[in-house]
């Protein structure tokens, strides 16, 4: 963004935050919205129970100011706000119910978290946030070094400073953070927490205006439902893989795991327990931050659930207008018919392949033939004395179709659709034929495969012996269902 005076100016006349900032009723409008959504964390809240809290807000305050300080009713300053020229609250209507709800804005939260920056701090901690830039730096350095031999001299020096630390600790000198430390990542981290969540209202408002253009254009498109589909279908995938797209699907995959939940749970009770971090009072909610960015994750995850679902309900009107076109030709060719049963057509009306039905009579099939009735003697069995290796028994090949199947939603989740031999580039077959063979079963059970006879796809993997073998398929398409 050029930050000239144009478009600061532009930006002072129509961005929601700065229109916040210069506000009459500024103060009122941060302090009330701050407490009912951003402290609790809460989503969205109804009309009913938003208005509600909103009269307690004023008549405290005219309580103090005197009755002429706010003249309007709750609702009329909610509707204000949520209003386009204003853009602090989203009104909407959800799933299932008729009363209206209200949310903040990405813009208002913006404005709150440079409100709340203005406060004067009594500790402004530094080493921490300059801990976190070295420790990105690393890993973006060792993300992209190429070289093998300096990465793995660099893990090595890591590896010979975790022994010395190590040795450190045996004998007896156990460095421990002292409380100015403790306090310094502590405030950091809660930084840290509080801006996650604030992210998620500007994620879940990209995915909405997707949701909301693909609303749009379903409403108004006149040609063919592939075109359509081909075109919303793109843009979602856009999205998707873009940078922000990657990034929330990484978190999500991360915050999910049920092992990662438990530690971050225990980490963050011992932490909290810590004396010094106690004597700064933090929020209660803080046990419980990690859930709210689930909750949070979810209303995102939802958003998307309603652009499958309006492609779904599209897709269903379409076929029921094609089959009722086909219902309608279908009586035009009846009525034509019983319009011309009185005058028939001159010359052939109807060819036939062929004038009489070939006919098997039953006594023309073979009769039924027994089977041959085995001989089995009973033969006593007597010990051998050949030395057998028995060495094969336990060198049996065992396929993990789960850790197979796992691979193919791992590909999945980065692209609509991936080819059977990019599933098995990026993960090499380890053992063999039986291996392939397994993914060949798997793309049978998959919800959605296609196979192109045309494209046909060599398959290669190295065998015990260090042989490679080819395998020549028809291209298989796994689709994500």
């Amino acid at each position: 963004m050029a930050f000239d005076y144009e478009t600061l100016e532009w930006l002072r006349q129509t961005h929601p935050a700065w229109r916040l900032l210069r506000a009459q009723h500024a103060p009122l409008v941060a302090a009330f919205l701050r407490r009912v959504f951003v402290e609790p964390n809460v989503r969205n809240l109804s009309q009913a129970d938003l208005v509600e809290a909103l009269e307690d807000e004023l008549f405290a305050l005219r309580e103090q100011l005197g009755t002429d300080a706010f003249p309007g009713n709750a609702l009329g300053y909610l509707n204000d706000w949520a209003e386009n020229d204003k853009g602090w609250l989203r009104k909407f209507y959800p799933d299932d119910t008729d009363e209206p709800h209200f949310d903040l804005t990405p813009a208002t939260e913006k404005a709150l978290a440079w409100l709340e920056g203005l406060t004067a701090r009594s500790f402004v901690g530094t080493e921490s946030r300059l801990l976190t830039l070295f420790e990105l730096l690393r890993q973006m350095h060792e993300g992209s070094e190429t070289d093998p031999a300096a990465r793995i001299a660099e893990l090595q020096k890591r590896r010979d400073e975790l022994d010395q630390e190590i040795a450190r600790i045996l004998a007896g000198d156990l460095p421990l953070l002292d409380d100015t430390a403790l306090k310094d990542r502590f405030q950091q981290f809660l930084q840290l927490a509080r801006e996650l969540l604030a992210d998620f209202r500007e994620v879940e408002t990209n995915f909405r205006m997707l949701d909301r253009r693909v609303r749009e254009r379903i409403a108004q498109w006149e040609g063919g439902k592939g075109a359509l589909l081909e075109e919303i279908m793109g843009e979602r995938d856009a999205i998707a893989d873009s940078d922000q797209g990657k990034s929330f699907r990484a978190f999500w995959d991360f915050l999910m795991s049920q092992s990662r939940q438990e530690e971050f749970s225990r980490l963050l009770e011992q932490i909290l327990a810590l004396p010094p971090i106690a004597d700064m009072h933090p929020d209660a909610r803080l046990q419980r931050v990690h859930y709210d960015w689930l909750e949070a994750g979810e209303h995102t995850q939802r958003t998307v659930a309603r652009l499958s679902e309006q492609l779904r309900r599209f897709l269903d009107d379409q076929a029921w207008l094609e089959n009722r076109r086909i219902m309608d030709i279908l009586r035009n060719i009846e009525s034509h018919a019983l319009a011309l049963r009185e005058q028939a057509p001159s010359g052939p009306f109807m060819p036939l392949d062929e004038t009489s039905a070939t006919i098997d009579l039953p006594m023309e099939r073979p009769l039924y033939k027994p089977p041959f009735k085995p001989l089995i003697e009973a033969l006593a069995l007597e010990d051998g004395d050949t030395a057998v290796d028995i060495g094969a028994l336990y060198a049996q090949v065992v396929v993990d179709r789960e850790a197979l199947k796992r691979n193919i939603r791992q590909a999945l989740q980065e692209s609509s659709q991936v080819t059977l031999g990019e599933v098995v580039m990026h993960n090499p077959l380890r053992h063999g034929l039986a291996e392939l063979l397994t993914y060949l079963q798997l793309a049978g059970e998959w919800p959605k495969t296609a196979v192109d006879d045309d494209a046909p796809e060599q398959i290669s993997w190295d065998s015990e012996t260090g042989v490679t073998r080819r395998a020549t398929l028809p291209r298989i398409i796994l689709l994500r269902s």
